[in-house]
């Protein structure tokens, strides 16, 4: 049994991250992490976890959750977590960290895009970037793997295979992808509150998201070289999911068959991505841990469509995979990550001892004599005429 801490443990990834290893039957959740004062109890932030989880929030020490833990989720916020997470490593703890912290390889490219200098440089390129389906024999071996992105996944699953096999041209990649609002974080702002969002859809962060670097860069590896990406984030009105639409040039003449036998073998094996000949969407895949993929080729362009679910493929359920192969587990321990379907609902039994329908009756025939005319108030009616 592998005892597991989170860290900040109060918004939306870190809730998922609870009801799947809840599910995990190698997993004790050992101590669950916020500065929040005195021992709130978790049930009381996260009120699905009641009756489920008896665990207070505490603010812990990075050694103190070390001594307690074997594996520690890190889910604080970008440049916190690499000052907390050395200290965990330090007292021989695994990590997987769920910030941007360690995703980026080199320092510069970080205070670039995060617009400080990075806590723990000496890790940046060395540490492994969590992605299973492409990154499983590294991960075995990590101390600390870097959770990816949401909207990166949604991007890196399906152009890199293409990229691999020289399909499609790397320095003319467009990354159009609309997410849900949770994946703003739990923590109000204008532009997520309901009136603000809700019947409503904007991009932002345009040209400059933080994701940007991080496509380019694991996709690069694929490419050979370091490939050109525009990445246009959109928020839409729906609480979880990302649908990501690619546009890639091929190189020579492409067919949409070739695009997606190329899909198809790079993902033949892995549980969790789901090549499709259908448009999915994001209700296909929401709770899930799938991605789902399609192409088209349309007026000389490959066409990608991807989507997912920003909490749990996009986060949380990526984490689990992680961990799964950081510990030797079976290949992504699929009854924790998935959700067995609902059963089918049972048609209404009738309630007993009910009184029979009474019999239907045909409407009485009118009368062949007239009703006499309403009287007015106070007035007797005219005479018939003889």
């Amino acid at each position: 049994m592998i005892k597991v801490a989170v860290l900040g443990a109060t918004g939306y990834t870190a809730l998922e991250l609870f009801k799947i290893l809840l599910r995990h039957p190698e997993v004790r959740v050992v101590a669950a992490t916020s500065r929040q004062e005195g021992r709130t109890p978790l049930s009381s932030v996260h009120p699905s976890l009641v009756g489920r989880i008896d665990l207070p929030l505490e603010d812990l020490s990075p050694e103190e959750v070390a001594e307690r833990a074997d594996c520690v989720f890190g889910c604080l916020p970008h440049c916190a977590s690499a000052e907390v997470l050395p200290r965990v490593l330090a007292g021989g703890a695994k990590v997987v960290d769920f910030s941007a912290d360690y995703r980026l390889d080199d320092a510069a490219t970080y205070l670039e895009w995060y617009g400080h200098a990075h806590p723990d440089p000496q890790r940046l390129g060395a540490t492994v970037y969590g992605l299973p389906e492409l990154f499983r024999e590294r991960i075995r071996d990590a101390a600390l793997v870097a959770n990816p992105g949401c909207y990166s996944t949604s991007a890196i699953l399906p152009l890199a295979p293409l990229l691999a096999a020289g399909l499609v041209e790397p320095d003319d990649l467009i990354v159009d992808s609309k997410s849900g609002v949770s994946g703003a974080g739990r923590q109000p702002k204008l532009t997520t509150h309901f009136p603000e969002c809700n019947e409503s859809m904007s991009a932002y962060n345009v040209g400059r998201h933080r994701h940007t670097p991080e496509i380019e860069q694991v996709i690069g590896r694929h490419a050979g070289i370091r490939p050109s990406v525009i990445f246009t984030p959109q928020l839409a009105p729906m609480d979880r999911g990302i649908l990501s639409t690619i546009y890639a040039r091929p190189r020579g003449a492409v067919t949409e068959a070739a695009v997606m036998e190329c899909l198809r073998d790079a993902y033949r094996d892995e549980r969790f991505v789901r090549v499709v000949d259908h448009l999915p969407g994001t209700k296909d895949t929401v709770d899930t841990n799938f991605c789902d993929i399609t192409a088209r080729v349309v007026r000389g362009r490959v066409l990608l469509i991807s989507c997912l679910d920003n909490l749990v493929k996009g986060a949380s359920g990526a984490a689990v995979q992680n961990f799964n192969c950081m510990h030797g587990f079976p290949r992504d321990h699929r009854h924790a990550l998935i959700r067995p379907l609902p059963p089918a609902p049972r048609p209404p039994s009738p309630p007993l001892h009910s009184a029979p329908d009474p019999p239907c009756r045909s409407p009485k025939p009118r009368s062949a004599s007239r009703s006499p005319p309403c009287r007015a108030a106070g007035r007797s009616p005219a005479p018939t005429p003889g």
